[in-house]
């Protein structure tokens, strides 16, 4: 049954994935936000190659997906919604909210332990923000990234198809809140309550420390708010603001041979949490 899972999942995920990138790469087109300082093509040979190398190391390494140990964990009444009476829908929301907390929780993480930090900055190291920046991952973390998610389903036991549910928000929201795209400025307000918006992630990626350290949310935007790394805007502005780190700003730096090797090259850096004193 966990196989007959697994493979809906990856056909689900992968339709939700390349439906969405479509429709944020041509929102792009139309409305950018910005400038691109570098050759798209350079950036998206290399960026979606790490796509395509993560998802067989996940297919190859990984034997087990959340959605399939969530199907497990159900059969053998694992984890804490196994273990309460609850309304189906309540259990979905429940799943998918503190499944999102575990990424939020995640994220902080790989900022504040410097030898994680190493693996997470090929994601900063981008020199331009767009809907490919939002899968651009290393390998490590990649599958760090599973394992602590697998952990967080083993424990919390929650239903396979929320685990589905959330799988595909954390995709696509990934992609559209790392999108060049355009939102007037009222209708960016109204959906940093509900969901995290492009402008809102983009000061995430900015070359300030203080700013890279803060807007940790992918999907939900109420973490940061509640814990105190919410940042309404770059001190710079959109526009002009940096997009990257100090380190890695060569355009060579781009090239996916050496995306991949940035964890072993040059120190962490001063843009760990525990360097810099936190969010400012």
């Amino acid at each position: 049954m966990s196989e007959l899972f697994d493979t809906g999942e990856q056909v689900i995920r992968l339709g939700f994935f390349l439906g969405v990138f479509a429709l944020v790469a041509l929102w792009e087109l139309a409305r950018p936000r910005r400038r691109l300082s570098q050759p798209r093509w350079l950036r998206w040979y290399a960026n979606l190659g790490v796509v395509a190398l993560n998802t067989a190391l996940v297919w190859v390494l990984v034997p087990l997906a959340p959605v399939a140990l969530a199907v497990i964990a159900g059969i053998r009444g694992w984890g804490i919604l196994n273990l309460v009476e609850l309304p189906f829908w309540l259990e979905i929301v429940l799943a998918v909210v503190v499944l999102d907390l575990a990424i939020y929780l995640q994220h902080v993480m790989f900022h504040a332990v410097p030898a994680l930090w190493r693996l997470h900055r090929m994601h900063h190291a981008d020199l331009d923000f767009d809907v490919t920046t939002g899968a651009r991952f290393h390998p490590v973390e990649i599958l760090v990234s599973v394992a602590i998610k697998m952990a967080a389903v083993a424990l919390l036991g929650p239903p396979a198809v929320a685990v589905l549910v959330f799988e595909v928000l954390l995709n696509g929201t990934s992609m559209f809140n790392h999108g060049n795209v355009r939102l007037p400025a009222r209708l960016d307000r109204a959906l940093r309550w509900i969901v995290v918006t492009p402008d809102m992630h983009r000061v995430h990626h900015s070359d300030a420390p203080a700013e890279t350290n803060s807007n940790f949310g992918f999907n939900l935007p109420w973490w940061d708010r509640l814990f105190g790394t919410y940042r309404a805007q770059p001190g710079l502005g959109h526009e002009r603001m940096t997009i990257g780190l100090d380190t890695f700003r060569e355009r060579r730096e781009l090239h996916l041979h050496r995306m991949l090797t940035q964890p072993l090259r040059r120190g962490a850096g001063d843009y760990a949490i525990n360097r810099r004193g936190g969010p400012g």
